[in-house]
């Protein structure tokens, strides 16, 4: 295959990324996104605003997740609490301000921080065997 990439010039190339870009963003994992108002009017400009901000969170996890996301008001007080579950994880987050926007974006950055965190203590507790260069280097320094 590589033969024909190379034959086929940079516009080839370039056209071969895209459909490999494509078939990727196809299978993407999906987020589930479902927002409850309380004492607030629902309305669609918030609703489309976290669902697009919670919507990176499936590609973060690399499989697909739901994210409730519960906005409250109370007076002068914006109140957001989420939870994201995929599989057996979950991870909860609650923040106020004095704003709706504001409360959304506060809370997708705490989810995205928890959640690298969790993966990375994940990915540490992985026991990496050791490669055949190093296996070998250390046979010829005994």
């Amino acid at each position: 295959m590589k033969s024909k990439i190379e034959k086929q010039g940079k516009r080839g190339r370039a056209t071969t990324r895209k459909v490999r870009r494509a078939e990727r963003l196809a299978n993407a994992p999906v987020t589930e996104v479902t927002v409850t108002f309380r004492h607030v009017e629902p309305t669609d400009a918030i609703r489309l605003y976290a669902e697009r901000k919670f919507a990176h969170l499936g590609k973060l996890i690399k499989r697909t997740c739901q994210a409730h996301l519960i906005l409250t008001v109370d007076k002068y007080r914006q109140h957001g609490e989420v939870t994201v579950k995929s599989g057996r994880l979950s991870v909860v987050a609650e923040e106020e301000t004095k704003d709706l926007y504001s409360v959304i974006d506060l809370l997708t950055d705490k989810v995205g921080r928890q959640l690298k965190k969790h993966l990375g203590k994940f990915k540490a507790k992985k026991v990496r065997s050791l490669s055949t260069g190093e296996v070998l280097s250390a046979t010829e320094e005994i």
